[in-house]
């Protein structure tokens, strides 16, 4: 490209990406037409990257960019007349709607093809409804009518999805990059090193934490294991890790950042949206699932570790925790901020841009990353080039949520789940959500998996007795997961491109570390009190059901890895199993049970160690 060409676009970039904060912070246009002037510009910018990356057909991308600021520009002008005239449309304002459709789609084909495919099969089922099943047909729409409905209605590309990317994912994607250039990620990764380095399996621990703490911020588990990858995963290979597991532990800790909070990596915000609650509930509840997910996570490194004779690194090559908090501690003053501002009752909005400029202010303190005009600039522009396939994935699930609305999906899906059900069982609905969550999130980012099966699920599981937020919770964690599931799994890709590891080898092993963030949503699904036990039960109550989910965890973590004290024979695995489930269930009985076997192994391998 011409250099002062681009130049020139980045300096259309910076200022469309600049304009989106201020927008945020300062509403001027009506809610519609910010959602359409955001489209225009993600839209136009990921046909410029692409004619930047491709030698061949660069004129159609510049041509197919100059399109989409015609057509959403058109949309943004006619959208009132539209809405007053009852959504009646002119042949003129179907075809805009067809371009608008078609400029979605040929962006979706570089960016998001398993959800492009997704959303053709749903295109698909408008247009041709009748040829299915009885218990899923419907009459049939015409091409129109779609393009009226996911276009021109409240309800299609421009619906809460994209009004949740514009604002909330937009604004916290530009916090992770000014965090970033901040040296936030060096602070939090020398702080793990310092506090945990030296222990068994210390590299390993220290990506589970600073994945943890990174992708709540970013919100996606993708850029995660591509950011921290790279510094977690030779050290854990250096230590004496195999590559597949060191490349698993990177995926499985950026992907439970996605359930993490209190950031969530923005998830919050669109959860907190669909339920009509606050953030602050929304975070709360999911404390306890992120808790069991790492603490079985640092339990199964921990314990291959031992298996393996893993050693730490030696301490006196380790910063110390004290001088790294000392000396950059105040780097992490933006989060508490933050965190403090949406708790006590600002707005999401408010709390992101004021966290930015706390950033901006803080990094005046550093020697190196001092974040003066040129780095404004510069992370503006990477920060809203970072937002393109999220943007473009949530058009495409708006795509889906209208097809949804107009043909009824949802309550027929939901019939068809149910009849599945015997006699309108949970569990077996739970089992159903699962399965239809880890694949329809395959390959898609965090947040756009959470909205699809959410759209599609959590109905079914709302009208069998689950509480709303349990049942989003549920629905978030199984389309997070699907980050790390086989086939489709793209968070064990990517981190076994860094550690040069078998793909599907390394996803195996990745679901098997995390295999209770794969079982105990089904006991928050039936026992409600473990999300929200301290509006549901006295403290000693909650206390109990909480400790014995948590030693269930590590019974199921320790089964895992096939080590406790010693190595583990097959039946002593598969014991350890089943305690761990009886424990993580908070009935009374079952926890004494579980207890008084566990006891039993505890001193048969305490015999075994010192025979």
């Amino acid at each position: 490209m011409d250099h002062k060409l681009k130049k020139l676009l980045n300096l259309a970039i910076f200022f469309f990406g600049l304009s989106i904060i201020l927008f945020n912070f300062f509403p001027l246009i009506e809610t519609i037409a910010f959602r359409a002037y955001f489209s225009l510009g993600m839209i136009f910018i990921a046909f410029i990257i692409y004619a930047t990356k491709t030698k061949k057909g660069k004129h159609l991308y510049y041509f197919l960019a100059f399109q989409s600021l015609l057509v959403f520009s058109y949309i943004i002008y006619f959208y009132p007349k539209i809405v007053r005239s009852g959504g009646i449309i002119s042949r003129l304002d179907f075809f805009i709607g067809f371009l608008a459709l078609c400029l979605i789609l040929i962006a979706a084909y570089k960016s998001s093809k398993n959800l492009l495919f997704l959303v053709f099969i749903f295109i698909l089922y408008a247009l041709f409804g009748r040829f299915m099943p009885v218990s899923l047909s419907h009459s049939g729409f015409s091409l129109e009518r779609i393009v009226n409905h996911t276009v021109w209605g409240s309800q299609g590309i421009f619906g809460i999805t994209l009004g949740v990317c514009a604002s909330y994912i937009f604004l916290f994607v530009v916090f992770g990059e000014f965090l970033a250039k901040s040296g936030l990620s060096n602070f939090i990764n020398d702080l793990s090193m310092a506090l945990i380095g030296h222990k068994a399996g210390g590299p390993a621990k220290v990506a589970v934490i600073a994945s943890a703490l990174l992708g709540m911020i970013n919100g996606s588990a993708v850029a995660n294991v591509a950011t921290t990858g790279m510094i977690t995963i030779p050290l854990m290979k250096k230590t004496g890790y195999k590559s597949e597991f060191a490349a698993a532990v990177e995926a499985a800790a950026s992907t439970g950042g996605q359930f993490c909070p209190p950031i969530m990596g923005a998830v919050a915000f669109v959860m907190a949206e669909y339920l009509a609650i606050s953030y602050s509930q929304v975070m709360l509840a999911a404390i306890i699932p992120a808790l069991f997910f790492y603490f079985g996570l640092l339990v199964s490194v921990h314990q291959r570790a031992k298996l393996n004779n893993l050693h730490g690194l030696d301490k006196e090559n380790l910063p110390r925790f004290s001088t790294v908090l000392r000396q950059r501690g105040f780097l992490s003053l933006p989060i508490i901020l933050i965190v403090a501002l949406i708790v006590l009752g600002f707005s999401p909005i408010y709390g992101a841009v004021l966290a930015i400029v706390a950033t901006i202010l803080v990094s005046q303190f550093t020697k190196d990353n001092k974040i003066g005009p040129k780095e404004f600039y510069e992370v503006i522009i990477k920060a809203t080039k970072a937002t393109v396939t999220i943007s473009i994935s949530c058009l495409l699930i708006g795509i889906i949520i209208g097809i949804v609305s107009l043909t009824a999906l949802g309550l027929n899906f939901g019939n068809l789940i149910m009849s599945f059900s015997a006699f309108n069982n949970i569990v077996v609905a739970g089992i159903l959500t699962m399965l239809m969550s880890t694949i329809l999130g395959m390959g898609v980012p965090g947040v756009a998996a959470y909205v699809i099966v959410s759209t599609v699920a959590a109905p079914v599981l709302i009208k069998l007795g689950a509480q709303p937020i349990v049942a989003h919770m549920f629905c978030l964690i199984y389309a997070s997961l699907s980050n790390i599931t086989p086939p489709v799994a793209i968070s064990s890709y990517v981190a076994a491109g860094i550690s040069g590891s078998n793909e599907f080898h390394t996803s195996i092993e990745a679901v098997k570390i995390s295999i209770t963030g794969f079982i105990f949503p089904f006991f928050f699904l039936l026992n409600p009190q473990l999300l929200l036990g301290l509006e549901q039960l006295e403290i000693l109550d909650f206390l109990r059901i909480f400790l014995s989910g948590l030693f269930g965890v590590f019974n199921i973590a320790c089964a895992s890895q096939g080590f406790f004290i010693n190595k583990l024979h097959r039946l002593e695995s598969l014991l350890m199993f089943v305690l761990g489930i009886l424990l993580v269930d908070p009935g009374f009985y079952t926890d004494m049970l579980a207890i008084l076997a566990f006891l039993l192994i505890y001193f048969k391998k305490r015999r075994e160690k010192f025979a």
